[in-house]
């Protein structure tokens, strides 16, 4: 299943299990309001998944993720500074986002499950993929930028 599914895919069912969990097995909704705070969170993922697509569209390379080996620069500039997955890590702060809008805690337990299984289904094959295409280049990089941030 590795490459086979597209991480916003990921985030979706996620996103949903997230819902369902605080509609039928909420284990604790707090009082104080996140709803803003949430949304927020949301506007931030998106506007890093969108200046990460402009790195990449700029640099002239796939932004295909279920074929990391049509990519054709290492784009190691703008976001990806700071971190080698800032599309991964918008799509995670979408769903820190969801969960602070939910404002149930039950949700929590989906954020580092989320991360587990991109990391399993979607980066580890692209890294190895990436080196094989970038060799000491990616290597370098690999050493300078964390993996989320």
């Amino acid at each position: 299943m590795k490459l086979k599914i597209p991480p916003p895919v990921y985030m979706l069912t996620f996103a949903i299990l997230m819902w369902l969990s605080s509609k039928y097995f909420p284990l604790y909704i707090w009082s104080f309001d996140t709803q803003n705070f949430g949304i927020a969170i949301i506007l931030l993922g998106f506007c890093i998944d969108f200046i990460s697509l402009i790195g990449f569209l700029h640099s002239k390379t796939s932004i295909n993720p279920m074929k990391p080996e049509q990519a054709q620069t290492l784009v190691t500039s703008g976001m990806h500074k700071f971190s080698r997955n800032p599309m991964y890590l918008g799509l995670l702060l979408l769903l820190t986002g969801w969960f602070l809008y939910l404002g149930v805690l039950s949700t929590l337990i989906f954020l580092p499950l989320f991360i587990w299984t991109l990391t399993k289904m979607q980066i580890q094959p692209e890294e190895e993929i990436l080196e094989e295409l970038f060799g000491h280049s990616y290597l370098e990089y690999k050493l300078k930028v964390r993996r989320w941030l």
